[in-house]
């Protein structure tokens, strides 16, 4: 039996039902906050903000994303006014963070609960996706420029265009994509989990057309072994290839609890159309529902990461080698001990690999690490595990800025987790910072 998408059972993670919307007031201000040093590495890990379940949002699925000088642009799946999830900039000033919330969503055709993250277009706008929401509740692509009138406000929100709402069938529902892709021409890339003309999701692309955006469908999933559910953004080659990963699917049907364990794919563009190559068929022995972004180097080499992995459980770090028009697949780490990452991961300028793991770590709350000697055989190093007060459950993937300091967030966990609270008894979430990760030549 095949499994369809939908907007609660995609969670992996455990999400517990006390979650709700919320209307309550606000902080916007986070101090910056140490928390703890690894000395082996000489790096410092920081919470940057924890979110409140007010007006800055709550359960930032996503990572963030960096942005000129630094500022970092993301996503928080609930929270805001209107509980159905902000869009925020965290912004360096003196020795603290300030939050600032650029847009709370309604629920309504404007979306609500975004659950991918952002991308900086070309023009210097944000572009997003919604789960909700939408005037067939399907989900949107957006748009977010600040108002070209000078704000003397305390907030300062940015301006929302709707630049496509998703109906279902056959253009697909619920794009969970980590994050949207932009080519050289300004079309713009994406996924959605559920939806198609065979009802387990497609990858689409938007292209400009007069003052808006025309979709186009590159593949509808489901129609054999091409794979189902893809839940994270694509990755574009210099020919213009398309590469991602189906979460189900594949050969392997009858494995990985009866859906498939996924796929590794590849879209050619063929004679005004679009062909589907199948990369990997993950079969439990080599991994088995691999999740989050994909990432590609300049040699076309593409790297990704499995939640899980049949032997033991914990995922594996791949690496897809071009030669010939093919590719050969190499497990580069398998996890000894428990991870589950959804997330994808980052590389470094020297080739180190960086990750998140929403479970095991010392305090089963999560934990971040590192891959080094990955020419050989990869070790891993424990950057940090989260202890809940400090964040918990990772989910989204990290990101290195310009000075090698790596950020991301946490579905659950900080400070909010008080009683009483919005998000009690698991927190809000937070983004957290580790100054110094990442290696130079």
């Amino acid at each position: 039996m095949k499994k369809q998408s939908n907007s609660l059972g995609k969670f992996r993670f455990n999400v517990n039902s006390c979650v709700s919307r919320f209307a309550m007031a606000f902080a916007f201000v986070s101090a910056l906050t140490l928390l703890t040093t690894h000395a082996m590495q000489a790096q410092t890990f920081s919470v940057l903000h924890n979110f409140s379940g007010g007006g800055d949002g709550a359960y930032p699925y996503a990572g963030v994303i960096v942005g000129p000088s630094g500022v970092l642009y993301g996503t928080a799946f609930e929270g805001g006014t209107h509980g159905y999830g902000t869009v925020f900039r965290l912004s360096l000033v003196e020795s603290g963070w300030i939050l600032s919330p650029l847009y709370e969503f309604t629920g309504g055709s404007d979306g609500g609960f975004p659950y991918g993250g952002l991308v900086i277009g070309p023009n210097g706008a944000l572009y997003g996706t919604t789960t909700d929401g939408g005037t067939d509740y399907s989900g949107i692509v957006f748009q977010l420029r600040p108002s070209p009138a000078v704000c003397k406000a305390i907030l300062c929100y940015w301006n929302e265009t709707v630049l496509h709402t998703f109906t279902g069938n056959p253009d697909g529902y619920e794009p969970f994509s980590e994050n949207l892709i932009f080519d050289q021409a300004g079309n713009i890339y994406g996924t959605t989990s559920g939806g198609g003309m065979y009802l387990y999701g497609t990858a689409f692309e938007l292209t400009p057309s007069g003052t808006g955006y025309t979709e186009s469908i590159l593949h509808s999933f489901g129609s054999g072994t091409d794979g189902e559910n893809p839940d994270s953004g694509v990755v574009l080659d210099t020919a213009g290839n398309v590469y991602e990963t189906t979460f189900y699917g594949g050969t392997e049907e009858g494995g990985c609890g009866g859906y498939g364990c996924g796929t590794v794919y590849q879209l050619i563009p063929s004679n005004g159309g679009w062909l589907e190559n199948v990369l990997v068929n993950f079969n439990g022995a080599n991994g088995d529902n691999p999740s989050g972004n994909l990432i590609i180097d300049a040699s076309g080499n593409l790297y990704g990461i499995t939640s899980n992995y049949q032997s033991n459980g914990y995922g594996v770090v791949f690496k897809l080698t071009p030669s010939g028009g093919q590719f050969t697949y190499s497990a580069l780490y398998t996890f000894n001990s428990p991870c589950e990452s959804y997330g994808g991961v980052a590389i470094d300028a020297v080739g180190h690999f960086f990750g998140v793991c929403v479970d095991g770590g010392a305090h089963q709350d999560g934990w971040i690490f590192e891959l080094t000697n990955c020419s050989e055989t990869c070790i891993a190093n424990d950057l940090h595990d989260f202890s809940g007060s400090d964040g918990a459950s990772p989910y989204g993937g990290p990101v290195l800025d310009a000075n090698d300091n790596l950020y991301g967030t946490t579905q659950y966990g900080g400070n909010a987790a008080i009683m009483g609270g919005s998000c009690y008894p698991y927190g809000c979430g937070v983004v957290w910072e580790i100054a110094g990760a990442g290696s130079r030549p």
